[in-house]
């Protein structure tokens, strides 16, 4: 079996922006672009997707009119080599609804539902990459069947270019910072 087979073209090669950004919405679902490397991700189960969405809405509606949540979309954290992630939700200025690609200074806030298989990835990995793209706040949402999703939430030290521990939340999130949101978690799934 040749590579060929395994993988077409283009996931073997560095791609650029400009190329990401010629494919269609159906090209780009369920991948990120990982210094220029194409990674596919594993559909999440509907349980991920619905505390995502829980969680978008309450951060959508607690945001006023300064700041929209939304899930399924790309974050252009750097051009070259080029690194698009597509966080479980964003929360971003109201301004740049139409703003395309979306970048770090255009988000408050980025959620990360942590599944089997993105443990590292969402833990190490992305930690770091957002916190060296800037984004001012970060939270991990971990979840096991039977139990309630946990929060962690991290905020940036500009100063260091990584983030510090914030408040950890078990079932009811009632967060002062990015902004006051209440929601409860331990009936999404």
């Amino acid at each position: 079996m040749t590579a060929e087979m395994i993988a077409p073209e283009w996931m073997r090669r560095q791609i650029t922006g400009e190329q990401y950004d010629s494919w269609t919405e159906e090209q780009c679902a369920g991948i990120e672009i990982l210094d220029g490397m194409v990674v596919v991700s594993p559909s999440p189960s509907r349980c991920h997707n619905r505390l995502a969405r829980f969680l978008a809405n309450a951060l959508d509606e607690a945001g006023g009119t300064e700041w929209n949540a939304d899930n399924d979309f790309d974050v252009r954290l750097q051009d070259v080599p080029l690194n698009n992630r597509r966080p479980d939700v964003v929360v971003y200025r109201v301004d740049a609804i139409d703003v395309a690609p979306t970048r770090p200074e255009h988000v408050l806030l980025l959620v990360e539902v942590v599944s089997p298989g993105s443990e590292t990835t969402d833990r190490v990995v992305k930690l770091d990459q957002y916190a060296k793209a800037g984004i001012p706040f970060y939270w991990r949402v971990e979840q096991a069947a039977g139990r309630v999703p946990i929060v962690h939430t991290y905020l940036l030290d500009e100063a260091t270019g990584t983030y510090r521990a914030g408040e950890l939340f078990t079932g009811l999130v009632k967060a002062a910072v990015p902004y006051p949101v209440e929601v409860d978690l331990t009936g999404p799934a």
